[in-house]
């Protein structure tokens, strides 16, 4: 680890430049014979049933054992190579992650062996939490620590890697999200008033959402963000009010996680005389599995039986302000600059700082603005 970042988490280094980015994201199976070894990564130390892991890998065979994950994610790096070369920007963008090939550890061996020592990560999430967050810091230190086994030279001539913040209310994010539910939109019917907006995110345990930090109201920081950034997106639309609902969630269910779950949602919604529905997945990125399983198909086939006209807008993806928002993020810490206590931002894969996001940027919307039931 770089000496200069021994003593704190957020210790003032020398402005210096940066020579690379790394762009993390969570992986997913390009084929059937990638399903079961990548679920093993993915819930390694959980101690999750064989059974279930079966029963999830049936979600990824039905689309022929591939995630559309790394495919977009490709197409994102793309745009942001052209992007950044726009802005007179020589920094290549490497690609690795969590979960699947390219694996994170790969690529930063890659990178050492290619003479980049500075390097800038931008994650794959806008959020707080533990997965969202927290866990890229260790993908990073993990990183780190193998290229240390693999390259002995790496620790006389260490490399620094500075994880970006978060960026869920960064205004291209809301303003991609927003053009997404006015396309959603378009594409329904026409009926009687507006259709009913609902944002959805992946669940986590309410424990887990406390456990990022804590909000105002009592809940976590995770949640806040995504009730802040879906009030932001609700706001652009034109929509004075809207439901925020959880998708995703796993686990015993004598675990509490953050809900209503969409399927549920829509029908209660549906028993309230609802018959048209947006569904926006603010929490997602880009599509992946958990996008076009759970929504595309489970809760559309919910929506189809109960005769309620559906559409789930786009994630933000390869949107063209989403893509430049990611070269403002490099632009103002490539020179070495940048506020290195910006919420989720830290170097060297450092776990968060105690009240690494508090205060929440940002309110939880009032029951009058989002429902949930």
């Amino acid at each position: 680890m770089d000496e200069s970042t021994q003593s704190s988490p957020s210790a003032v280094l020398a402005p210096t430049r940066f020579d690379a980015v790394l762009f993390l994201s969570f992986g997913g199976p390009d084929g059937p014979d990638d399903v079961m070894p990548f679920l093993e990564n993915v819930t390694r130390g959980r101690g999750v049933p064989r059974e279930r892991l079966a029963a999830v890998a049936e979600h990824y065979l039905h689309f022929d054992g591939v995630s559309p994950i790394n495919r977009l994610n490709l197409a994102m790096i793309d745009a942001l190579r052209s992007a950044l070369a726009d802005r007179g920007r020589d920094l290549p963008v490497y690609f690795g992650n969590r979960n699947w090939h390219p694996m994170v550890e790969q690529t930063l061996a890659q990178m050492y062996r290619d003479g980049h020592r500075r390097v800038l990560v931008f994650p794959t999430s806008a959020w707080a939490g533990y997965s969202g967050c927290r866990q890229y810091h260790e993908d990073i230190a993990r990183a780190i620590d193998a290229l240390r086994e693999s390259e002995p030279a790496s620790v006389r001539d260490p490399m620094l890697l500075r994880k970006l913040p978060q960026y869920w209310d960064e205004p291209a994010f809301v303003a991609a999200g927003a053009d997404a539910v006015r396309r959603a939109r378009d594409d329904l019917p026409g009926g009687e008033g507006e259709p009913r907006l609902v944002f959805t995110a992946h669940s986590v345990p309410t424990s887990a959402d406390r456990a990022a930090g804590p909000a105002a109201d009592g809940g976590g920081l995770y949640s806040a963000e995504v009730y802040a950034a879906s009030v932001s997106v609700a706001a652009e639309v034109g929509y004075g009010d809207f439901d925020q609902v959880w998708q995703s969630r796993s686990g015993p269910p004598q675990i509490p996680w953050l809900e209503p779950d969409i399927c549920d949602h829509l029908e209660n919604i549906a028993a309230q005389g609802v018959q048209q529905v947006i569904v926006y997945p603010v929490g997602f990125v880009s599509d992946h599995l958990e996008v076009i399983w759970d929504l595309d198909n489970e809760a559309s086939e919910v929506a189809r039986r109960l005769g309620m006209d559906y559409v789930r807008a786009d994630t933000v993806g390869t949107d063209a302000r989403f893509i430049e928002m990611i070269a403002d993020l490099i632009e103002r810490y490539a020179d070495g600059g940048g506020d290195v206590r910006a919420l989720g931002c830290g170097d060297n894969g450092r776990t968060c700082r105690p009240d690494c996001c508090v205060p929440v940027r940002g309110a939880r919307p009032s029951p009058g603005n989002a429902r949930t039931s």
